[in-house]
């Protein structure tokens, strides 16, 4: 089967992209809005894309009203990205809820916000990893309904708790980490194999 998007329906390009470009880690994304409302939501439009400076990005998709994590980012250019874990999936999707832009979204999902170093907005005290970062550039990719604004950050603190560290290396099992795939499914990352790159 060839399918050709410009033919396609947007819904159906998105359920092909986001069947077939998986598993996708989760970007669980802590803001702060500039009357101090702590936001936290997930994004599975996320990577890394640059380790001199350290780069990330997230992707959230066109809303209207915007998401309040874009239109946080855009007026304090800070944010923490959060690692999930398998014990947070709950507490996680409970958190991609529409709330409304004054409600602490930390209390709705039973996250523990933890103080940040360099950024204001706090860390997910559940979370085995996050990232502070600071906005290095917006990308306008599309506004359609399944289009996207590109968020790269660099990231100016990395935290890691304890408890996933073995040997001084993050180690994939106690880390725990789960990804989005099509649909309403997820992963887990226990089920992994390994090469050697020719030449290494």
């Amino acid at each position: 089967m060839t399918i050709d998007p410009q033919r396609a329906s947007p819904q159906d390009t998105y359920r092909l992209l986001t069947s077939c470009v998986v598993p996708r880690p989760i970007a669980l994304v802590s803001t702060v809005s500039i009357d101090g409302i702590r936001n936290v939501a997930p994004f599975s439009f996320f990577n890394a894309v640059s380790a001199e400076p350290p780069i990330i990005c997230f992707c959230p998709s066109p809303r209207q009203p915007p998401k309040d994590t874009l239109v946080n980012v855009r007026k304090t250019r800070e944010f923490v990205v959060n690692i999930v874990s398998e014990a947070m999936a709950e507490a996680m999707n409970a958190s991609s809820a529409p709330f409304p832009p004054d409600v602490d979204e930390f209390e709705m999902a039973g996250f523990t916000p933890v103080p940040s170093e360099a950024v204001t907005p706090p860390r997910v005290g559940e979370s085995p990893v996050s990232l502070e970062c600071r906005l290095h550039l917006i990308v306008e990719v599309s506004d359609r309904p399944f289009g996207g604004t590109l968020v790269l950050g660099e990231v100016v603190r990395f935290h890691v708790q304890d408890r996933v560290l073995r040997n001084g290396r993050i180690d994939a099992d106690l880390l725990g980490a789960i990804a989005r795939m099509g649909g309403i499914d997820y992963s887990r990352t226990r089920d992994r194999f390994s090469m050697r790159r020719p030449g290494a």
